[in-house]
């Protein structure tokens, strides 16, 4: 028999089978999907069988040498959805499958065992060897006696005990030891009673439920604190009902902390978790739980939408407007796509959740591709917060630079009635520029086009781009005038500022310097949750999906920062933002109250925010999409050239620019090449094409060829992103 093997190198020469003779001590044990060591050239390295045949190849093949893993392979689903994504974003069908793979499973890694064990000791040999060794050692091994009789007494005891007395009974064939494979993520909880549906979400739930055996899309446009989480887990219990299994997606890992409690809570042990910030093990372990269909239920990031769960009846997007669902490298996938691929195959539907729905996905809804469900009003006695707009020029005058006089006022407030706030500055570290008021001198990254930010606590000017940092020193390194001030707001200032303001009450900053250790995210939630903290000052990831019943006070800082990025969905997801974060106030019994710090009051975006109007929003933005054509009116590809070499990038770039606009259909419109943004990251120089088409027949036939044309180029590199969130 003969095994076609895909190899672990992602090269494109490479991205195709190679054919190996699977040795009789192997058959049977060689399956589709498994990994196996195989001789390539000089070495011996990794790969996948992709099929098994008994054709006898026309020329000599070598054997596998080994199976790495026997307990977790890629079934058919995985084999297939690989192709799929290769065929999505032009990768190598390897990089496909290790973008699809937990590090466990990855074909480079030869590690096989990563199971966690329990080992316990027990007596191995008859009683009566027992006694006899027993008998004619009281003397002379007094410790190797005494620990042989507390064994025999505790069957199976615990390996808590070492040393040489242990290994000598080991040793002669007394005792064993027995590796038990332990989880190491266990949650034992009262399983909570389902809680009782309002009439919106019990419409919601039953609409939904009549499609459970169908590969249909909804859309659920739900505002804040309407309870789509409830008909998320309602529908999961019936889905479990049927015998069939879900996968929820959050957006963020700071959203799976709450979510997997209630998760847990709702479902006990049925519950997987997947995530990137789960360890090696911990990984491996929760997909074993789920390839071996121990749970019924997952719950994750955007990697969760790969695992392998069988019978597979309903998958949902929470948050789905988020851009953390699109892979920023190579392969550019959106789990969208890879949801839609799966509940196509497996005939399940796809539920899209969101306050502020993206607009294609809008888009698609109105137009009946999309079934459109709205939950419009709060569960409970909970309303939407009341939001007022800050005009900070004004504010300026007063010398308010950070907080605004009403925000501070609030804050008091706040806090003399014991409850809490949540102040969003969309920006981490202390300042974003630091400069010379005497020569004007300002400290950018010497390998990136871009400016350091200053982190107080550390006292070092960092990028954040290719992690390049110096300490900051008093001096002026330009002009040696000790004349250096900073500029911008970051989230470790406003936390400063905020402290000297409020010294008596704690206050705690969530972002990512604060979060980069294991289980910061879940510790720091929690005990924001138990009011451990009155005041949480941090970035986006505190503005989603989070449900603090006391806070009743939110507070934005720098609000139209996010407006004046120059990409056409700025608006968009500046509303959403806003929108998402003002959502985290009153969500119980006490009204709400948000305060947005603007220096352009009369923004139409910010005032959709503030009136709650979303459809306003989305009618305002599409307009000016239609005029402009930008997506949904058009699709969009976006092709980044780099090197290292900037003369040489611009030739290339003209070049593909030359190519697309001769081979493209005359309706399709090529523009370019421009500098990227930022132009530089670790010394190597970037330029941007973009591509607007409807529909072309010549698109996959002439991206295939510019990926073909580069590569195996060395000095130039293309990257191809279909369907990019920004640009």
């Amino acid at each position: 028999m003969y095994a076609n093997v895909l190899i672990q190198y992602g090269v494109k020469s490479l991205d195709h089978t190679f054919t190996y003779r699977i040795p009789n001590n192997l058959v049977g044990v060689v399956s589709v999907g498994v990994k196996v060591h195989v001789p390539f050239g000089k070495q011996n390295i990794n790969g996948f069988v992709v099929s098994i045949n008994d054709s006898k190849p026309e020329s000599e093949v070598k054997e596998i040498i080994d199976v790495v893993t026997k307990e977790l392979k890629l079934n058919d689903e995985m084999l297939e959805l690989g192709k799929y994504i290769k065929e999505i974003t032009l990768c190598s069908l390897i990089s496909a499958y290790q973008t699809m793979l937990p590090t466990s499973m990855k074909v480079s890694n030869s590690k096989e065992d990563y199971n966690k064990y329990e080992v316990t000791i027990s007596i191995c040999a008859s009683d009566d060897e027992v006694d006899n060794f027993i008998n004619a050692n009281l003397k002379k091994a007094k410790k190797q006696v005494e620990l042989l009789e507390l064994i025999r007494e505790n069957p199976q005891i615990k390996k808590d005990i070492n040393g040489s007395s242990l290994k000598k009974l080991l040793e002669i064939g007394l005792v064993k030891e027995i590796k038990t494979p332990i989880y190491r993520i266990n949650y034992e909880s009262v399983i909570d009673d389902a809680y009782i549906l309002n009439d919106e979400q019990e419409y919601a739930f039953t609409e939904i439920a009549k499609l459970l055996s169908k590969p249909e899309t909804i859309l659920l446009h739900g505002i804040t604190g309407s309870g789509k989480t409830e008909v998320y887990m309602h529908l999961i219990g019936e889905v479990i009902n049927l015998g069939k299994r879900a996968i929820m997606l959050v957006p963020e890992i700071s959203l799976t902390t709450q979510i997997v409690e209630r998760f847990y809570h709702r479902f006990g042990s049925d519950v997987a978790i997947f995530h990137s910030s789960l360890s090696d093990g911990e990984k491996y372990d929760e997909y074993k739980k789920i390839m071996n269909g121990e749970v019924h239920v997952v719950v994750g990031t955007r990697s969760a939408i790969f695992t392998p769960i069988k019978d597979l009846g309903i998958i949902i997007i929470d948050e789905e407007h988020s851009q953390n669902y699109k892979q920023d490298n190579n392969p550019r996938y959106h789990a969208l796509d890879i949801a839609k691929w799966r509940s196509k195959y497996n005939s399940c539907p796809l539920v899209l959740g969101s306050a502020t729905p993206s607009f294609e996905t809008m888009a698609r809804a109105k137009k009946g591709v999309y079934k459109y469900i709205s939950l419009n009003r709060r569960v409970g006695t909970s309303v939407l917060p009341s939001i007022s707009i800050v005009d900070m020029t004004k504010e300026a005058k007063k010398r308010n630079m950070i907080l605004s006089e009403e925000l501070k006022i609030s804050l008091m407030k706040c806090l003399e009635n014991h409850e809490q706030a949540l102040i969003l500055i969309n920006r981490r570290g202390y300042s974003n520029i630091m400069t010379c008021l005497s020569c004007g001198y300002t400290y950018k990254c010497p390998y990136c086009d871009i400016s350091l930010t200053y982190h107080k606590s550390k006292n070092h000017l960092r990028c954040h781009y290719c992690g390049y940092t110096v300490i900051k020193d008093e001096i002026c390194p330009n002009c040696h005038e000790k004349s250096l001030d900073n500029y911008g707001l970051g989230t470790e200032k406003v936390e400063e500022f905020v402290r000297s303001l409020y010294p008596s009450y704690n206050i705690v900053r969530m972002d990512t310097d604060t979060t980069s250790k294991k289980g910061a995210h879940a510790r720091i939630i929690k005990e924001f949750e138990n009011h451990k903290y009155d005041i949480i000052i941090g970035t986006q990831m505190i503005a989603k999906g989070l449900d603090f019943p006391n806070v009743t006070l939110v507070g934005v800082i720098n609000a139209d920062e996010s407006l004046n990025i120059p990409d056409f969905r700025s608006g968009e997801n500046t509303f959403n933002l806003l929108t998402q974060v003002a959502g985290r106030a009153g969500r119980s019994n006490i009204p709400g109250k948000v305060i947005i710090q603007t220096y352009n009051p009369d923004n139409k975006t910010l005032n959709f925010v503030k009136n709650n109007d979303y459809l306003g929003n989305y009618t305002y933005e599409m307009n000016v999409r239609h005029m402009l054509s930008y997506p949904p009116y058009c699709y969009l590809i976006l092709l980044r050239v780099s090197s290292k070499d900037y003369n040489l990038l611009g030739n290339e770039a003209n070049k593909i620019v030359s190519y697309l606009r001769k081979n493209l259909s005359s309706e399709s419109v090529v523009l370019g090449p421009t500098t990227a943004s930022p132009f530089k990251i670790n010394n190597v120089f970037r330029f941007q094409i973009i591509i607007k088409y409807k529909f072309d027949n010549n698109i996959s036939s002439s991206l295939a060829f510019i990926d073909e044309t580069y590569a195996l180029n060395k000095d130039i590199f293309v990257d191809i992103d279909v369907n990019p969130i920004r640009i």
